[in-house]
């Protein structure tokens, strides 16, 4: 499976201040006489020496990948619930300890969750296990897109390009620049006629670099935000014809919020 992947929250408070009116004079309401009230106490500040995901403060989820090269932190997008709910439950039941990153290729990406690579003999093929389950429906989204650390989920050729429900994939690529970008738009706007890049995907591209051959065809649920350079580490290893690390590269994940 998978050889063919060459594809604030604002809140808003209103306080109203009650009034009382008395023949035609507006004074204020005086409440009724009570207790003093403690102050409530000021939102203690996150620590400058807290970790680097706990000074973020999202709420998105956000997990950590434990790899031989190094950690990542990534967090997973809520406007991809399918994707997201599923890599959550995978990662709580332990699914991905001890599975091996089973095909890495410079400036494109690196892929791994197979369950087969768990005990996998060195050398042999992998990339067609799966867990229980259905595939997850695309979840499509204009403005998540390949750029360098998305979390993305494999797939195979199925007509409606569901995800593995458990495969998936990281990002390493190269930058891109506007007309480079262009020539994917033909292909893109096939399935997606309103679909366009924005000037900041654009600038995304031109900057860090991604594998927009991917865009809108593979869904795209999270993304690196600690740790790129663990991703450079594991894309430049040693590896037989098949793309397999010479030496394996396996992962261990936790829930951090």
């Amino acid at each position: 499976m998978m050889r063919g992947l060459v594809a604030a929250l604002v809140a808003v408070c209103v306080s109203t201040g009650a009034v009382a009116q008395t023949k035609g004079k507006v004074k204020p309401k005086v409440p009724a006489k009570t207790a003093a009230k403690p102050a409530a106490a000021a939102k203690s500040p996150v620590s400058a020496s807290a970790a680097p995901w706990q000074q973020l403060q999202t709420k998105e989820r956000l997990v950590e990948i434990i790899t031989d090269h190094g950690t990542m932190i990534a967090k997973l997008y809520d406007s991809t619930p399918l994707h997201r709910n599923n890599f959550v439950k995978l990662v709580e039941q332990g699914f991905y300890d001890s599975l091996l990153f089973h095909r890495v290729i410079a400036g494109f990406m690196i892929q791994g969750g197979d369950p087969n690579s768990k005990n996998a003999p060195d050398g042999s093929p992998l990339g067609s296990g799966s867990a229980p389950g259905e595939r997850i429906p695309a979840e499509f989204k204009p403005n998540l897109f390949h750029k360098k650390g998305a979390l993305a989920a494999a797939r195979d050729n199925n007509p409606e390009r569901a995800s593995s429900n458990c495969q998936f994939y990281i990002v390493h690529g190269k930058r891109v620049n506007e007309q480079e970008l262009q020539g994917q738009m033909g292909r893109i706007t096939q399935a997606n006629p309103g679909f366009n890049y924005t000037q900041v995907q654009k600038e995304v591209y031109a900057r860090i670099g991604g594998t927009p051959g991917l865009d809108q065809s593979y869904t795209v649920f999270g993304e690196v935000i600690s740790g790129l350079d663990v991703i450079d580490k594991i894309a430049n290893v040693q590896k037989n014809p098949g793309d397999r690390p010479l030496q394996n590269v396996r992962m261990k994940m936790r829930m951090l919020n």
